[in-house]
């Protein structure tokens, strides 16, 4: 027992010094302290500015006013900017999917040239799922430690936090990257058809990517792996005929489709994480007529980008095997969002990252399990070129909601530290990014 207690004594005592030792070599760094807490107030003023225009993904008038406004910010920040409209020669391909509109909002695009030779990229989207009109009943508001307003937390603090941060590099005369790009997209929420392309383009050419959505007020903590996101649309074509009289005459689309869901049921995979279940369902008008037509739809979750190709050719397969020979039958993949895997070189940065917020008294999480989905970082991490990490925007709550979307003010002096940090690091060759 006396062996046992001095061992813990002398293990305790360890833990003391090297705690006290880490920090003493870790203190933050008293510019950059002093300038987050000056951006502070500044941040809340770009927040209610950004939150007070309506800017859903189809709102294209309300992107464009946004979008002018974040565009002439990184400008007055000496940034060479472009305004890029999708399907245009800056961005030509165009992913379509089922919902995608015809027009697409633009992409903001800001490049600041310094003298070093590392690449960052800092991401965010400036798009709502929210409709015309409903901004009235969510205006921005400061209640105590929480900042509120439609669209605060998905995503328009990602974009308030880059736009300090790079003001705050410019205070402090930062210019030891190679190239710093900002890319803001408008079209996020509707599984970015426009920007995809080109978000995994730029970030093929840099060295590390920091995503701007949000971390939650429940755990502080950074991304490095996210589920991608697919569906799958089946469609029946049938015949018609009366259910009473001459129900032999039709070819009952209904029939086909319940058919198809049912034996593709068991396509999900619990050991690697791929989720495929059918959601939606429609067929027939009348009760007493043969439905000539049939649609389903399925949601489909993966962690990793070849179990799009395993599911997708599973239901290539299985769709072939028809109930009624005399139906039409087609089965749509979409390859909505692919899933963000994390790799050596985004570990290394999210290690790094927790050491920054140590800095500070804080704990930051980091870990590759995947979580949640519907990111921008998994385009640019398609590459596998550039470390990508997720969530370096505030801590907030009620994405999607109408009326308790907020964002942590508690939470902004120390993220401008981190991301500010990070950027100085990434540039000085002080964090692995390959």
């Amino acid at each position: 027992m006396n062996r046992l207690r001095t061992t813990l004594r002398v293990l305790a005592l360890a833990c003391a010094l090297g705690t006290a030792t880490g920090a003493a070599l870790a203190a933050p760094d008293a510019r950059i302290v002093a300038l987050a807490a000056e951006q502070k107030q500044p941040l809340l003023d770009s927040l209610s500015q950004l939150v007070g225009i309506e800017s859903g993904s189809r709102d294209l008038e309300g992107l464009d006013k946004i979008a002018n406004l974040i565009a002439d910010r990184l400008k007055a920040l000496g940034g060479q900017v472009e305004l890029i409209e999708p399907g245009s020669p800056a961005s030509p391909e165009v992913y379509r999917m089922e919902d995608t509109p015809e027009k697409i909002g633009k992409m903001v695009k800001a490049t600041f040239t310094g003298t070093g030779s590392k690449k960052i990229m800092l991401i965010a989207h400036m798009d709502t799922v929210y409709q015309v009109g409903m901004g009235a009943k969510q205006p921005f508001r400061i209640d105590g430690d929480k900042a509120y307003g439609l669209g605060i937390a998905d995503d328009k603090q990602g974009v308030a936090v880059i736009l300090h941060v790079v003001a705050m590099l410019q205070k402090l005369g930062f210019k030891d990257y190679g190239q710093l790009t900002v890319l803001i997209n408008g079209d996020e929420e509707i599984s970015s058809p426009g920007s995809r392309a080109l978000t995994t383009k730029l970030a093929s050419e840099h060295d590390a990517v920091l995503s701007h959505e949000g971390a939650s007020v429940a755990e502080d903590k950074l991304s490095l792996a996210t589920a991608g996101i697919g569906a799958v649309s089946l469609k029946v074509q049938g015949k018609a005929s009366h259910a009473g009289s001459a129900p032999e005459r039709g070819v009952n689309a209904f029939y086909e489709m319940a058919h198809q869901v049912l034996q593709m049921r068991d396509l999900s995979d619990p050991a690697t994480g791929l989720k495929m279940n059918w959601t939606v369902g429609q067929a027939g008008n009348n009760r007493n007529v043969i439905p000539a037509t049939a649609t389903a739809m399925a949601d489909v979750r993966v962690t990793k980008v070849a179990d799009y190709d395993r599911v997708e050719r599973a239901i290539a397969e299985r769709v072939k095997k028809q109930l009624i020979p005399e139906a039409k039958v087609e089965a749509k993949f979409e390859r909505r969002r692919p899933p963000l895997e994390s790799n050596p070189a985004s570990l290394a940065m999210a290690k790094h990252a927790q050491s920054i917020y140590e800095e500070m008294g804080r704990k930051l999480g980091a870990d590759d399990k995947v979580a949640g989905g519907g990111t921008d970082a998994a385009f640019a991490g398609l590459s596998g070129k550039a470390a990508v990490v997720e969530r370096f925007g505030l801590q907030g709550f009620g994405a999607h909601s109408a009326d308790a979307e907020y964002v942590l003010i508690d939470s902004i002096e120390p993220r401008l530290y981190l991301v500010t940090r990070m950027v100085m690091d990434i540039a000085q060759g002080k964090v692995a990014t390959r």
